[in-house]
């Protein structure tokens, strides 16, 4: 499974760490992801999804 979401395909994206005395080490950002039951093309799945779509609406939740 690749760190991603299904619906809007967030992923990791890497970046710097600075500390106070401004030295920079590499780091990764991960995106919140939730397990959801959601109904894709009319069936239920299982599927990764971000909470940035699960808040905004684009996720429909299976029953």
């Amino acid at each position: 499974m690749s760190f991603k979401c299904s619906v809007c395909g967030k992923g990791p994206t890497s970046g710097k760490t600075v500390s106070h005395s401004h030295r920079k080490t590499n780091r990764i950002f991960k995106p919140n992801l939730q397990r959801q039951k959601i109904s894709l093309n009319g069936k239920a799945r299982r599927v990764y999804v971000c909470t940035s779509c699960i808040r905004s609406g684009k996720v429909k939740k299976a029953a």
